[in-house]
């Protein structure tokens, strides 16, 4: 019966965080846009906005990919370049867990009008090795 008490305790409480947590995001200038992609929700969203921090610090796209870990690694050599490689993953572990939480999250909804998933789609059909096909 303790262990009950305590669960319904733990759950109130990280529900008074999350909505803290979302109280703050709203006052940030990106929470519309990061509100806006399928599957952020209540939780992943303002989780999202808090591990990037302030985007303006990223002079381009391709910094904020690197922070996060998600650009492509290089494997090339004289004349040798791979098709296709692995992320980095050189960057913050954080916002790479929850950007993977968000493209499970499409995955398996697989919103058809969605133009993120359209894209992943586009690639599965070509037959690109994304790894977190597995678990759509």
């Amino acid at each position: 019966m303790e262990a009950i008490t305590q669960l319904n305790t733990v759950s109130k409480t990280v529900e008074v965080f999350r909505a803290e947590m979302n109280r703050l995001a709203r006052e940030l200038p990106e929470y519309e846009v990061v509100m806006g992609l399928y599957g952020t929700e209540k939780s992943l969203g303002p989780q999202l906005m808090a591990e990037i921090g302030d985007a303006r610090r990223f002079a381009h796209k391709g910094s904020l990919t690197a922070f996060a870990g998600v650009d492509p690694g290089v494997n090339q050599s004289g004349t040798y370049e791979a098709k296709s490689t692995r992320s980095s993953k050189r960057g913050s572990p954080e916002p790479r867990k929850t950007l993977f939480l968000l493209m499970t999250v499409l995955l398996q909804k697989a919103p058809p009008d969605d133009p993120v998933f359209q894209f992943l789609d586009k690639k599965r059909a070509e037959g690109k090795p994304l790894f977190f096909f597995c678990m759509a």
